[in-house]
């Protein structure tokens, strides 16, 4: 059995018109989100063995926060993973070894949420009373964090092919609705 994680950065700051959107830093806000976020994975046992991030400063900025971690992950930065679609997200997932227990992508939407829906097996789309399948159905918010078991290898995974384990978002760890 695998863990997929898939973390969207945490706000960034569109302070200044004239900074690439790839530049773009972590506003106050997006920095305590992503430090919110770092203790409810410590809290629920969430370590990666392997992280995809995207070369983006508001995701590399996001991963930071993150650490340190206990063990040490491999990180990859992907320039491929840049506001990659769905498809590019689930190609680089297929070349991870399938000694990677846990696979964490820090990356950006759409395509984080779109492959999230993608991945829910078609039942499970149809049963929106659970609270993380109505949560994920509505948006992946900056900061968010979908926690996936996947049954097969990396090289297989396909549409419907996850669990959604949980939906952890910002503001319903700063208690929000």
């Amino acid at each position: 059995m695998h863990q997929l994680l898939l973390l969207r950065h945490a706000k960034s700051s569109w302070d200044s018109a004239d900074t690439p959107d790839r530049d773009r830093a972590l506003n106050p806000r997006g920095r305590g989100a992503a430090t919110l976020m770092r203790g409810a994975m410590r809290d629920l046992g969430l370590e990666p063995d392997v992280i995809l991030v995207s070369t983006a400063r508001r995701t590399l900025e996001t991963l930071e926060l993150l650490e340190p971690w206990d063990s040490t992950p491999l990180v990859e930065p992907m320039d491929a993973l840049y506001l990659a679609p769905p498809s590019v997200l689930l190609d680089t997932l297929h070349a991870v070894a399938d000694t990677a227990r846990s696979v964490m992508i820090v990356g950006h939407n759409p395509g984080l949420h779109e492959l999230a829906l993608s991945l829910l097996p078609p039942d499970a789309q149809a049963d929106l009373h659970q609270e993380p399948l109505r949560t994920l159905a509505r948006g992946f918010p900056s900061g968010a964090l979908a926690e996936f078991s996947i049954a097969v290898p990396w090289s297989r995974l396909g549409a419907g092919g996850g669990r959604l384990v949980r939906f952890v978002s910002p503001r319903e760890l700063e208690g929000g609705a």
